[in-house]
């Protein structure tokens, strides 16, 4: 095998939580950098209502940086916060105080729970950022596959963050990663977890589209045989034809996996995810 394909293969396994030395390869930039980690952080009373913050070296200086919240994937039923923290120190040294947030996910809680445990990690930051060095004139949501869709109802639909008493302009903008926007549950799990199935329609981005959503930059892998396609080409139809802000990208050779592999540090760069994030919410700063 190739040093590549050894790369990939591990960072296959990193992103399924499946070896604990690839998470501690992967994550150790975060433990030896000069980036501050704050753990442990609760926004609710609830188990795995806590997030993580990564604050960069010298925010203290200006108290003005930009904010990032990530939400990870996981089918909406695994995943935690401490495989990501080669997100948090990706975007740190992008200057970003980078928000990652656990939420309680299925079979023990069923939509919408996991979006309004993201809603209430949103209004947390929000509201308390700013003790971090963070500006909250400058926050920036962020999520991978089942994270995105997450990111994206907190977005899209107000009534979230209307139960903290925000409105959805407090985003600047959102950035997703082969996300499910607009699908309709079939595997008995998702029925489950998603149902009945009147309320299909509520789990989509698409059916809350008004044209006055903060800007949204959908980025998809072409070789993604998890996540079609179809999510990003119908809600960005959807936005443009409401008349508000998107854009997408596809990148060649990328799996659902690469998109967010592509942060690690060790790994040869599959899609430029950083760069395009970065140049997307530069924009809107």
């Amino acid at each position: 095998m190739t040093l590549k394909k050894s790369a990939v293969a591990l960072a296959s396994f990193v992103m399924a939580g499946c070896t604990q030395v690839g998470v501690d390869i992967a994550n150790l930039p975060a433990k030896l950098s000069n980036t501050e980690r704050v753990t442990q952080v609760t926004y609710g009373d609830q188990a795995n209502q806590s997030l993580d913050i990564y604050i960069p070296e010298k925010a203290a200086a200006d108290n003005q940086r930009p904010v990032l919240v990530f939400f990870y994937g996981g089918r909406w039923t695994d995943g935690n916060k401490e495989l990501y923290q080669f997100v948090g120190e990706t975007f740190a040294q992008q200057g970003y105080v980078v928000v990652i947030p656990d939420y309680r996910k299925y079979p023990e809680v069923k939509f919408p729970t996991f979006v309004e445990d993201g809603a209430q990690a949103v209004a947390w930051t929000f509201n308390n950022i700013q003790s971090y060095f963070g500006n909250t004139d400058k926050l920036f949501l962020m999520g991978h596959s089942a994270g995105a869709h997450i990111a994206g109802l907190v977005t899209a639909d107000p009534e979230y963050l209307n139960a903290h008493q925000l409105e959805p302009d407090i985003i600047d903008a959102f950035a997703g990663l082969a996300g499910p926007y607009d699908f309709v549950p079939e595997e008995d799990d998702l029925i489950d977890m998603f149902g009945p199935e009147e309320q299909f329609p509520e789990i989509t981005v698409t059916h809350y589209i008004q044209g006055n959503e903060p800007p949204m930059l959908l980025l998809w892998g072409e070789d993604d045989e998890l996540v079609g396609r179809r999510n990003i080409d119908l809600l960005s139809q959807e936005i443009n034809a409401k008349g508000g802000k998107v854009e997408t990208k596809t990148y060649p050779d990328t799996g659902h996996v690469d998109m967010v592999s592509s942060l690690v540090w060790f790994l040869p760069t599959k899609a430029p995810i950083v760069q395009d994030v970065s140049d997307f919410f530069n924009q809107y700063q």
